[in-house]
């Protein structure tokens, strides 16, 4: 058991590693495929021994080697959080996100494990860069739609679930831009980004119906909270424009594992 998690840890941080070369280069409209990787200050290029994933972070005190200067704390993070995100899937995951049957029982967890890296691409480059990568969008969305299509020809998944959860995606595109749009007038600066209006289809299709309700509500009161918060400490003003999409993957999340509890309190609460 422990040589399976410390492997799938080794892994993840391996993972990790590539995926902080995606999030720096699709951020920077530059091809993440070939290419050495060189530092982002001096433009030398990194060795592989300085290189090492979380390691070579710890041996250099968080430096370049070359040029001495800080490395950004994206790194080490990304790599540890795919690292433990790997562990995660094989410890639980595996049982919370299983269908029975074949190929299922394979496909449904490793599916959700390739959502969440896209989803973790999506909050690092958005958080970090303020911009969300129109092919991660794209390679999202595409991979949600054949999965929620082959659940559907499968028998798994209900086609009015399937119907529903594509009039939910139309219904919050058109929100957003409806948003987008007011907030320019009103406030003279986009409030949704054109990549969270990208990106809200293939969340509506992730969550389906009811749930999506429960993740764009959470992910506009954590985002109210984490504002008033920056607010208050001077960091951010009325004006100034803070970065959606990790609160729409926050509330995905939150809805994701919760959603059902959330929906069926509400709704108690109704009666």
């Amino acid at each position: 058991m422990m040589e399976v998690i410390f492997f799938l840890f080794v892994m993840g941080l391996v993972w990790g590693s590539f995926l902080n070369v995606v999030i720096y280069r699709t951020s920077h409209g530059k091809s993440f495929v070939g290419g050495r990787s060189v530092c982002t200050k001096c433009k030398k290029v990194i060795r592989w021994y300085h290189n090492i994933p979380l390691l070579s972070f710890l041996v250099l005190g968080g430096k370049c080697a070359y040029c001495g200067k800080k490395i950004s704390w994206q790194y080490p993070l990304v790599e540890l959080i795919t690292g433990l995100m790997f562990v995660w899937w094989y410890l639980v995951g595996m049982q919370f996100f299983r269908l029975l049957g074949s190929p299922w029982q394979v496909i449904q967890p490793v599916f959700w494990l390739v959502v969440s890296i896209f989803l973790l691409i999506i909050f690092m480059t958005d958080a970090l860069y303020g911009v969300i990568p129109f092919g991660v969008n794209l390679g999202l969305s595409l991979l949600v739609i054949f999965y929620r299509v082959a659940l559907t020809g499968w028998g798994y998944m209900n086609p009015k679930d399937l119907w529903w959860s594509c009039v939910a995606a139309i219904v919050l595109v058109s929100f957003f831009s409806v948003l987008n749009i007011i907030t320019r007038k009103v406030r003279g600066v986009d409030g949704i980004g054109g990549g969270d209006i990208v990106l809200s289809p293939a969340l509506a299709l992730l969550l389906g119906w009811p749930k999506i309700l429960i993740g764009i509500f959470m992910a506009f009161l954590i985002g109210s909270v984490v504002a008033i918060i920056l607010m208050i400490f001077g960091k951010k003003k009325m004006k100034s424009k803070i970065a959606f999409g990790p609160f729409l993957i926050l509330g995905t999340i939150t809805a994701l594992f919760w959603g059902s509890q959330i929906w069926q309190w509400y709704m108690g609460m109704l009666q």
